[in-house]
């Protein structure tokens, strides 16, 4: 796992998000024929000064359909391998190839390799959130919102393997009802520490505050139970990845919402709907990975050309067709 406390080189130093900044971000944008995308969770800096903002899987397929000659992913490291997947032809660079993910490093392809073999026809499902090279291993890709789809599509009498995150994968099988999935026990850190404590007690705090929980969260069964004992009504309680958290704010009447994810969400959420305050559910929820692609690190990414992210062509192409499976079982939209 790369270390989050690695500086920036020294000449990049104390850069900050100025105006200035900003102007020459473009200037260097353009001259590369380069589109900049960030990830929800980035820094509000980064986000505003994007092309698009949205989740890995949106983001990844926005970068197959521009007319650039490089991509800049403002994200972690398999987001910017995901774009490389789609996009073979284009340049892929990542502000800092350093910014890893807990989730996706929470499998290997070894791994992998082994635990198929010990279920030889079971269906494996991986959310995007993973490595190039455990999708090229894997049967159909799947997001936070379409896992249940994509599950459901499986013959039942098949088994199914359901990787790397613990949490969707408990959601996916309360959803399904399905006796035979094997969920393997990945997490991502951030998420996974979004606990149930925390939010019972923010409910109990705000008790007319809608709740937005991410289903990566170790807090999603609370809420369900929650909901489920009337500790919060029903339809305040609502289960969503980041694109829906943003479609279900951009429609809200609430006063307040409660967000259960990483805190750069609301950045986006707050955009979408001005007049609706919204609040962490744990205001600590910060992905350090995602915090390392800084101003600096932007700078210097859009003017030295580096870090690029490579795939093999073998690996791509395998990889992709786990991708296409998805998109044709239904509507990807939402990703992670």
């Amino acid at each position: 796992m790369p270390d989050p406390g690695v500086s920036i080189p020294a000449a990049y130093g104390g850069v900050e998000a100025t105006p200035e900044w900003a102007a020459e971000i473009k200037r260097l944008a353009k001259a590369r024929n380069a589109v900049i995308l960030a990830h929800n969770y980035q820094l509000p800096a980064i986000q505003d000064i994007a092309d698009y903002v949205g989740d890995s899987l949106g983001l990844s397929r926005v970068a197959a359909e521009v007319e650039a000659d490089e991509i800049i992913f403002c994200g972690v490291h398999f987001m910017a391998e995901s774009a490389k997947i789609l996009s073979p032809d284009k340049r892929v660079l990542i502000p800092d190839e350093r910014a890893g993910c807990s989730l996706a490093d929470s499998i290997t392809a070894e791994q992998l390799r082994e635990w198929k073999a010990d279920y030889p026809d079971a269906v494996v499902v991986s959310y995007v959130n993973t490595t190039a090279e455990v999708k090229a291993l894997t049967d159909i890709c799947c997001t936070s919102s379409n896992a249940v789809e994509v599950v459901a599509s499986i013959d039942p009498d098949r088994d199914v393997l359901f990787l790397p995150d613990q949490f969707l994968g408990a959601h996916v099988k309360r959803e399904t009802g399905r006796d035979n999935i094997h969920i393997w026990a990945g997490e991502c850190h951030v998420h996974a520490g979004i606990n149930g404590d925390e939010l019972t007690e923010q409910a109990d705090s705000h008790p007319d505050a809608e709740l937005y929980i991410h289903p990566e969260c170790g807090c999603a069964t609370s809420a369900l139970y929650l909901a489920g004992e009337g500790a919060v009504p029903e339809d305040k309680v609502k289960i969503l990845s980041t694109g829906g958290m943003i479609d279900a704010a951009r429609e809200s009447t609430a006063k307040q919402v409660l967000v259960a994810t990483e805190v750069g969400m609301l950045h986006q959420l707050r955009k979408a709907a001005p007049d609706v305050d919204f609040q962490p559910v744990n205001p600590r929820a910060a992905c350090p990975y995602m915090k390392m692609i800084t101003p600096a690190a932007l700078l210097r990414c859009l003017t030295e050309g580096r870090d690029e992210v490579h795939v093999d062509p073998e690996i791509a192409a395998k990889a992709r067709l786990s991708v296409q499976r998805m998109i044709e079982i239904g509507n990807p939209g939402g990703g992670e």
